[in-house]
């Protein structure tokens, strides 16, 4: 007797047929593609970026507050990708490191990067179990370290250079320029201004683009280092009617005045660059 799928199962096969030919397709396109990533994902009032080189390393800086990073990061990684090389914390506020402990579960991760900042929270307590429990390569972040993410891309930690074990969260965050030929970006955590105006004395951070301090409080993105970073676009990631006002009318207003183009993730969603080394486009 012949066999006669039912008519609900035949629909789930073909549904899996088209799923799985999907996820085929995608991995092909993205084999193919030479180009670096950078993904500002929407993550609500918290930092995550994801970076994808063109040989297919993957860094995250950063996993905002909660769980909302794990719908974001499939969307621009790809649903078969479970793996991630490196996972850099900047520093140990709950909107930086609230989802890291879920991504550690779900991704596997290779190296671990953070600035050593003592700081008991319960955020804190898991992603430091997590790590433990996955078994990740620790290590401290120092300016000095040059993270290689493939041929010609590479990111450069410019601060901290000293122990900030004791100090402020915000004022020992990790500030690093991802570099691609001549294309660049700046990624900064929350530093306030007196760390940029030191990290300014320290060589260059000239930048394509340029992710403001602390989701666009006033307390970063000074002039001086917008003149320094001189960058061609700002992004701002920050959710929606936050309770912080951020970005606040001041940092608008001095990104603007300094020419360059503004982008927040509250009016864009994940904003999402590509850089072929000459140029860098929005996609």
């Amino acid at each position: 007797m012949a066999f006669r799928p039912r008519p609900l199962l035949l629909v789930i096969v073909i549904a899996l047929l088209i799923a799985l030919n999907a996820a085929i397709v995608y991995a092909f396109i993205e084999s193919e593609r030479r180009t670096l990533r950078v993904s500002f994902l929407d993550v609500g009032q918290g930092d995550a970026i994801l970076i994808e080189s063109p040989d297919g390393v993957e860094l995250l800086i950063d996993g905002g507050r909660d769980r909302s990073v794990l719908r974001r990061l499939p969307r621009v990684m790809g649903p078969l990708d479970r793996s991630i090389d490196m996972v850099i914390a900047t520093h140990p506020d709950a909107d930086h490191i609230g989802g890291l402990p879920d991504v550690l579960s779900r991704y596997r991760v290779s190296y671990y990067l953070s600035p050593g900042i003592r700081h008991d929270t319960s955020q804190r307590e898991r992603l430091d179990a997590a790590v433990a429990r996955e078994g990740i390569a620790t290590f401290t972040a120092r300016r000095g370290q040059r993270i290689h993410l493939g041929e010609d891309v590479y990111a450069d930690v410019l601060y901290p250079d000293r122990d900030v074990a004791n100090g402020e969260t915000n004022a020992g965050s990790i500030v690093v320029r991802l570099v691609y030929g001549d294309t660049s970006f700046l990624l900064t955590g929350d530093a306030p201004e007196a760390v940029e105006r030191y990290v300014m004395t320290l060589g260059d951070v000239d930048s394509d683009v340029l992710k403001a301090g602390h989701h666009g409080s006033r307390t970063s993105t000074s002039e001086s280092w917008l003149a320094a970073v001189s960058p061609e676009t700002v992004v701002i990631s920050a959710g929606k009617d936050n309770a912080y006002g951020h970005p606040h009318a001041e940092v608008v207003s001095r990104i603007q005045e300094s020419g360059a183009a503004i982008l927040s993730t509250i009016d864009e969603g994940t904003i999402i660059f590509e850089s072929d080394g000459g140029r860098i486009v929005r996609k």
